[in-house]
């Protein structure tokens, strides 16, 4: 920075407010300090030259941080946003869930409804043809127990002829 006609200009050295201050505060230090007194010589065109710096490069760091700001806000709402999404498909997910549990849960409750019945109905069955099958058995077993009578009372008789057939009857 350098002042012509009394009108201070900026260096290009100088691209940071912070380092203008620094060094503003260093020129400060450095200064010779006046005998009795606080107050210390510097160099006024550098002094001024370092303030201008800062105060030309100032509005160029408040924009970067309004722009900073705009975008943590913005960041941020993207982020209220995400996180709204995502706990919208968690609900959506865990109600999904619950319900395919409880479907598979009565869809197994309603299996073993079926395999019950089934169960019963084969019992059911199986006793209906044990009955049917011993019902048959014994009227089978009435007719050969009558055919078995009835071969017995004929060889009986034809036993009987026999013996009569050996005997002459005289007349």
């Amino acid at each position: 920075m350098s002042i012509e006609g009394g009108e201070v200009q900026a260096t290009p050295q100088v691209v940071d407010v912070q380092i203008a201050i620094d060094e503003a505060i260093a020129l400060v230090q450095e200064g010779k300090g006046v005998p009795f007194s606080a107050s210390a010589i510097v160099h006024r065109a550098d002094l001024l030259n370092l303030l201008v710096a800062a105060r030309d490069l100032l509005p160029q760091d408040l924009d970067q941080a309004k722009a900073v700001l705009t975008q943590r806000e913005a960041v941020i709402e993207e982020g209220r946003y995400s996180a709204e999404q995502f706990l919208i498909h968690a609900r959506e997910e865990a109600s999904r869930m619950v319900e395919e549990t409880a479907v598979v849960s009565a869809a197994r409750d309603r299996a073993d409804e079926i395999i019950q019945m089934a169960n019963e109905d084969a019992e059911a069955i199986k006793l209906e043809t044990d009955t049917y099958v011993d019902n048959r058995l014994a009227t089978l077993e009435v007719v050969l127990t009558k055919t078995m009578d009835a071969i017995t009372r004929g060889r009986a008789r034809l036993a009987g002829e026999k013996e009569n057939d050996g005997l002459v009857i005289d007349e």
